[in-house]
């Protein structure tokens, strides 16, 4: 499990926003350098620091790589993205940027459905449990 402390939530839906608003195009500073998915975003606990100083275990994004895929360079890019097992590491060889995002966007979609209705079943979880509590005496 990562130690990223940040709400998964909210990061997979700016990421999202992120790819929605054009994303990784080339970069202004750098249009001569490929950008990275996922590195090249506020998402990764490395952005835009090229020393890399926290492993890649920090970042929530581990908690969804397989774990055979863990010590690679760039784990995230391991992450299974659709039921055939394709990842943005073999779909960078296979298709163009423009195909592999639209995978990264449905994955991201269906991640952020999973975790809202986790969230809304746990809550209303709470809901009956607190339902349920006997009200406390005030003196």
């Amino acid at each position: 499990m990562s130690d990223d402390k940040r709400d998964i939530l909210e990061v997979l839906k700016f990421e999202l926003n992120f790819l929605e608003q054009g994303g990784y195009g080339r970069s202004v500073r750098t249009p001569w350098k490929p950008t990275s998915v996922f590195q090249d975003s506020l998402t990764c606990v490395n952005f835009n620091d090229p020393e890399r100083p926290h492993p890649c275990t920090e970042c929530f994004l581990s908690d969804y790589v397989p774990e055979q895929f863990q010590a690679e360079d760039v784990p995230c890019h391991h992450i299974p993205l659709n039921a055939a097992g394709e990842t943005v590491d073999t779909m960078e060889r296979q298709y163009t940027q423009a195909e592999m995002e639209e995978a990264v966007k449905t994955w991201l979609r269906q991640a952020i459905q999973l975790i809202e209705q986790e969230r809304a079943r746990r809550a209303k979880t709470a809901a009956k449990v607190c339902a349920c509590q006997p009200p406390t005496a005030t003196a």
